[in-house]
């Protein structure tokens, strides 16, 4: 069964920094959020406490009511820059997390066999069964953060934490792989925490938009995303898309504006 996030209170700072000040929310069961923001309002470093490789000076994070206090198999996260190990295939990329924790005891053998049916099973819905034999070097970009996906998809984690994934991507395949993460939703059901700078990315992607301002990272303002479901690329051309779009993209714009000259953004409509 899926699980939340909550979010109460959060504050970080590194060194005289603060990098987050009082951030509040909550992520229900199987929801899509995506976080966007000027650069410097802490989008990483939050995504970074939720999954347990930060901890925050102040506040609590929750992951179905238990505090996280670092790293988890209910938690998975996904990287930019891949993270896949070059001289291991691709099936045993998928499967390295969870032949750590494996030996050779028989007893353990239909484990083995049931997780080996899981990798098989992804790397068919990301659509890789037939590279599964090839190294990270053979593969496209878009390729390889596909199996990073499968990677972190592997030990059925609760939540997946995404810190712009396909940044790193062209447009065509970035769109490409926006909609390989909603089939992988939808078969998973797994809740999704997902940082991006692109503003059309994450209103096509998310059931709710978080927007963050800089200096020091706070939440600024949240957009419910009443679009159909599921998604396809004439999405992009509705009116009530592009409206949302343009909301978001000023206020992102106001949020950065603010933060140089030291005014209050929350002044601005």
């Amino acid at each position: 069964m899926t699980k939340g996030l909550s979010v109460q209170n959060l504050t970080k700072a590194f060194g005289e920094t603060r990098v987050l000040d009082d951030v509040s929310f909550v992520i229900e069961p199987g929801e899509f959020v995506t976080i966007v923001g000027a650069s410097g309002c802490g989008k990483s470093t939050l995504l970074r406490i939720l999954a347990g490789l930060e901890f925050s000076d102040a506040g609590s994070v929750t992951c179905s009511s238990h505090p996280i206090e670092g790293p988890g198999v209910e938690r998975a996260m996904v990287f930019q820059d891949y993270s896949l190990f070059p001289w291991l295939s691709v099936m045993d990329n998928v499967l390295f997390s969870r032949r750590l924790s494996t030996n050779e005891d028989d007893n353990l053998a239909l484990e083995r066999g049931a997780e080996e049916a899981r990798a098989q099973n992804l790397l068919s819905l990301i659509g890789l069964s037939k590279v599964k034999s090839a190294y990270p070097s053979q593969l496209s970009g878009g390729m390889r953060q596909r199996v990073a996906i499968a990677r972190a998809l592997m030990s059925k984690p609760a939540v997946l934490l995404m810190d712009e994934p396909f940044g790193a991507l062209d447009a065509q395949t970035r769109e490409v792989m926006q909609d390989l993460v909603l089939d992988v939703v939808r078969e998973e059901g797994t809740t999704i925490v997902f940082v991006t700078h692109d503003v059309e990315e994450a209103i096509y992607l998310g059931s709710r938009v978080v927007l963050m301002a800089p200096y020091p990272g706070r939440i600024d303002s949240i957009y419910d995303v009443a679009l159909p479901s599921p998604r396809t690329d004439d999405i992009r051309l509705e009116p009530k898309f592009m409206e949302l779009k343009r909301r978001i993209t000023s206020r992102v714009r106001e949020t950065a504006a603010a933060s140089f000259d030291g005014a209050d953004p929350s002044s601005s409509s």
